[in-house]
């Protein structure tokens, strides 16, 4: 009878699925965020969020994000980054992408990371945010669009957590600015 549970798998189809030898499996990219406060690891999801992922990974590719800074903290929300300098001042960057939001099915849940917009949904360009929480309001339901997560933290909680509680104020008309700038140092492809 020790040869049942084989038996089993053969005629259910449920063998163990193992790729071939000298066949890789495919990993998901993980791009690693140095800031002025720590490191922030983010697990992307190209299977889910192709085009995002792909923007956001030139950005990356190129040193865009390098010396922009945390412009937005809103406590118990999230934290957006990746389209000004410390003096507030926004570089330029692409053209915008198609929002991926209703194709992707990934939902804004604590510590995934999307792209930000204007009210435009496909207007997202180099400006990324990472939620605080489950911000289920910022999905795609009943037809409207939402804002498209792209991947996760995976690492670095607690960096994200002290960028949230930092102090704001307002300066040039941008609220919710962190007093002391958050730098990000670099941005890199592990």
């Amino acid at each position: 009878m020790r040869f049942l549970p084989a038996l089993v798998f053969a005629i259910f189809g449920l063998a163990a699925v193992t790729p071939a030898l000298g066949q890789e499996t495919k990993t998901n990219p993980v791009v690693v965020i140095e800031t002025s406060k720590g490191d922030i690891t983010l697990e992307l999801y190209p299977d889910k969020a192709p085009v995002t992922v792909e923007n956001f990974l030139g950005y990356v590719k190129s040193g865009f994000y390098n010396g922009t800074i945390f412009h937005r903290v809103i406590r118990r929300f999230a934290v957006q980054g990746g389209g000004f300098t410390p003096d507030l001042v926004e570089k330029p960057n692409g053209e915008s992408i198609v929002n991926e939001s209703k194709t992707s099915k990934l939902r804004n849940d604590r510590w995934t990371i999307a792209m930000a917009r204007t009210d435009d949904p496909n207007s997202a360009r180099s400006q990324f945010f990472i939620n605080m929480r489950m911000n289920l309001d910022l999905d795609s339901r009943m037809g409207r669009d939402g804002y498209a997560v792209f991947g996760k933290v995976i690492e670095g909680e607690n960096i994200v957590r002290d960028i949230a509680i930092s102090n704001t104020h307002s300066v040039g008309g941008m609220d919710d600015v962190p007093v002391e700038p958050i730098l990000i140092i670099s941005t890199t492809i592990k």
